[in-house]
């Protein structure tokens, strides 16, 4: 970034840009446009001038980050969160090392699915199902409230987080067997997913939506293979989307692996420009945040090369590239993303423009979120 940026001071207690969105883009080099489209998991509980993914904050600007407390490949608990005091200190020094304040994100739902564990010092709080269970609003944002207070003390401001598939399957071994959805009503789903976004709001940690345009029906796990939903999804499974997104209730939505023949006889929803950009984007008429979910997965990465997935995940109206680099770990994926792009736009098949609609979103976002 030209002499804007330079000159503007992030501490880590996220000291705000003397900037809005629209000059900040506009004083963007490609290099930080592109940083800003790349969230990435790294492996580490503190961070040093040498690390890598310090590196990448520095050389290649990415805007976000993602925390684990499970290294799947090393099959071991040693990722990136360790402890209340051990976990606040990383999130400071991540930040510090930034000049654009980062999304630092987490897949915190409750449940089976919680990075911020007791053994770790935590306090846990149940799944979204057993949430909803009580038929109480006022509990769901009240438990929503307190599980994303301990985000906020601890520099943790985006949640992946509230599922909004509705459980059309119940054996669904992804979303329905393991606790993750609010109920099979989409109605019952949108009240409850309401409540949590408000709460995480009152904390100033951003929300994602997931898994559009539904993940309740799938009989497989897009973590291992293509799962095809064209038999069993429905209209209904797309009701939370559309309602808050047009009550203006959404931060972010993450698209599914999903493959629906009914809405892209071609490419699964991440890869989808009919899903995302014109179910999405046009028909719900949502213009906020879209990120993949995690490019790592085998739905994606055992069916199209990187450059592909990439370019076609893009174009498609992705605003955020998420490689948790948990699945598959790549110290350099980010230096390989943006060659990608650079290459994509030198050849002219994709448009400096088309980014800065993305960055755009991501920079009011952050605004928003009281993080510029």
């Amino acid at each position: 970034m030209k002499k804007l940026i330079s000159t503007l001071l992030i501490s880590s207690t996220l000291t705000c840009l003397a900037a809005d969105p629209a000059t900040i883009l506009e004083e963007m080099s490609l290099t930080e446009k592109i940083g800003q489209m790349l969230l990435v998991g790294f492996r580490g509980q503190s961070v040093s001038s040498r690390h890598e993914i310090v590196r990448d904050i520095q050389k290649y600007k990415i805007g976000s980050v993602i925390l684990f407390e499970y290294d799947a490949l090393k099959k071991t608990r040693a990722r990136n969160i360790g402890s209340p005091s051990q976990l606040r200190k990383l999130t400071a020094d991540l930040q510090a090392y930034a000049q654009i304040p980062l999304f630092i994100s987490i897949d915190e739902e409750g449940g089976l699915v919680s990075r911020l564990k007791s053994r770790y010092g935590f306090k846990t709080f149940p799944s979204q199902a057993k949430v909803a269970s009580k038929g109480d609003l006022s509990y769901t944002y009240d438990n929503a409230l307190g599980l994303s207070s301990q985000l906020s003390e601890h520099g943790v401001n985006m949640n992946f987080a509230p599922v909004v598939d509705v459980n059309v399957n119940p054996k669904n071994p992804i979303i329905g067997k393991l606790g993750r959805s609010f109920s099979q009503d989409a109605e019952r789903v949108t009240d409850h997913a309401r409540e949590v976004i408000h709460a995480h709001r009152d904390n100033q940690v951003a929300t994602a939506l997931k898994h559009f345009p539904g993940h309740g029906s799938s009989t497989k796990d897009s973590h291992l293979s293509l799962v095809d939903v064209t038999k069993t999804w429905s209209q209904k499974e797309l009701i939370p989307f559309t309602t808050l997104s047009r009550e203006d209730n959404v931060d972010m939505i993450m698209t599914a692996h999903v493959f629906n023949r009914r809405l892209d006889r071609q490419y699964p929803a991440t890869l989808s420009s009919k899903i995302i950009g014109s179910l999405l984007r046009e028909k719900i008429g949502f213009n906020g945040v879209v990120i993949s979910d995690d490019m790592n997965m085998k739905a994606i990465a055992n069916h199209y090369s990187l450059d592909t997935a990439v370019e076609l995940a893009i174009k498609a109206g992705v605003d955020i590239l998420l490689f948790g680099n948990n699945i598959d770990y790549d110290k350099n994926i980010a230096k390989k993303v943006h060659k990608i792009v650079k290459g994509l736009i030198r050849q002219g098949k994709l448009s400096e423009e088309r980014l800065d609609q993305s960055v755009m979103r991501i920079l009011k976002l952050k605004e928003k979120r009281s993080l510029l």
